[in-house]
């Protein structure tokens, strides 16, 4: 059979070039399909979106190549400090704080910017000789028989492949294509997404506070600025959108706190909806998702990026062990041992994520005193500590080779 690539990617975001990148080094061609123009994925501009990476997240980059081109930029998390609180009235004096320097490995990750992120990887696809590149371009249609898969594009061009990864995000077209349908349902909160500048030195500490309306984020990027992901009730959410910067910060300002002193936006605002959202399975024929194509999970932990880029270790391994051994990389057995492998993983964080936003998005007097109790006593423990925090830095389970800072 003639193949225009062995392995078509869907969704050029972060996890689909980041999957490219991988599977071109084990001797796999690939094309990488993003609907979105190379130059708006590429745009310099500051705009206030970052990822908390972690430190496992980190060895991936770092055999893609990618590391070292955003390492400069990135702002190392010291430590994290979980507190429940009101907003006017500070954080509860039972807290946790995490501390670096309990694990041995160091920092438990870094806050990189999105547009430094999304850029080595865009110069990393490009330089790549084993990854064709298709965008703005999108697939219209797929079709799977026993020897691949043909993708239509917009165009009207028609691709043969030998496996499709939809890479395409949680309204993922390439599982809708392939039959697999979704376990979803909302929250009824909304983050607002921001970057603010303040007075004071963060000292590379992330702040985790939980409001009976829902968590904010305080997450440390370079200089005197922090990463803002302030969940509210939507209409609430909608309503602070709407207000002017001056109202904006009005309104964050009871809940941010005075310890960083003054505060004032920097870059644009976001609002991103909450919910939880599950592929009823990852793979089809010839078909498998990873990242947010495969499950989508509230962002309190920080973890949307780790999660899908564990995929893209665990998927990328697989397939090159399958195609050293002369296998069929695309048969259904293959790509059933990645699910088995990456499922319990996130299906324990979705619960895990889904849990702790309800036990802490209310203000019920008993739930706050067994919370409360509950930070104070995890604190009181190191070895609790240094087990949440190797969690954090993603050190935890059966590793891939990728995160372990091995070759594939």
């Amino acid at each position: 059979m003639n193949y225009d690539c062995d392995i078509a990617i869907v969704g050029g975001g972060l996890n689909g070039p980041a999957l490219a990148l991988a599977l071109s080094g084990a001797g796999f061609s690939v094309t990488l399909i993003d609907a979105l123009p190379v130059e708006t994925r590429a745009d310099p501009a500051f705009d206030g979106r970052a990822y908390a990476v972690a430190l496992t997240s980190q060895n991936l980059l770092r055999a893609l190549g990618i590391w070292s081109a955003v390492e400069d930029h990135a702002q190392p998390i010291l430590d994290i400090v979980v507190s429940d609180g009101r907003a006017g009235q500070g954080g509860s004096p039972l807290h946790v704080h995490f501390d670096h320097r309990e694990i041995e490995e160091g920092p438990f990750g870094a806050l990189v910017e999105d547009r430094h992120l999304r850029s080595a990887l865009i110069a990393a696809v490009a330089a790549n000789e084993q990854i064709t590149m298709r965008a703005p371009e999108r697939v219209v249609a797929q079709h799977v028989d026993n020897t691949g898969a043909t993708l239509t594009l917009e165009s009207g061009e028609s691709l043969r492949t030998r496996l499709i990864v939809g890479c395409d995000g949680r309204a993922s077209g390439t599982a809708e294509r392939g039959g697999i349908g979704r376990m979803a349902w909302g929250y009824d909160q909304t983050s607002l997404v921001c970057a603010i500048e303040h007075e004071k030195p963060h000292d590379g500490v992330a702040h985790q506070m939980f409001f009976p309306e829902g968590p904010l984020a305080i997450l440390p990027l370079q200089g005197n600025r922090s990463s803002i992901v302030w969940t509210e009730e939507t209409t609430r959410a909608n309503a602070v959108q709407a207000m002017s910067d001056v109202g904006y910060l009005a309104a964050l300002r009871p809940r941010f706190g005075d310890f960083l002193g003054d505060i004032r936006l920097a870059g644009q605002r976001y609002t991103y909806p909450l919910g939880l959202s599950l592929a009823r399975s990852w793979t089809a024929d010839r078909i498998v998702l990873a990242g947010d194509a495969a499950h989508g999970i509230h962002p309190l932990a920080g973890q949307g990026l780790n999660l899908g880029l564990r995929d893209i270790a665990a998927l990328a391994e697989v397939l090159t062990d399958a195609k050293r051994r002369g296998e069929d990389f695309a048969r259904a057995s293959v790509l059933e041992r990645y699910v088995r492998w990456r499922r319990f993983d996130t299906a324990g964080l979705a619960i895990a994520t889904d849990g702790i936003n309800r036990l802490f998005s209310n203000d019920n007097p008993i739930l706050r005193g067994l919370r409360d109790l509950g930070l104070g006593a995890v604190n009181a423990v190191p070895r609790a500590r240094r087990g949440f925090m190797r969690e954090a830095a993603g050190l935890t389970g059966d590793l891939p080779r990728l995160l372990s800072g091995r070759a594939l």
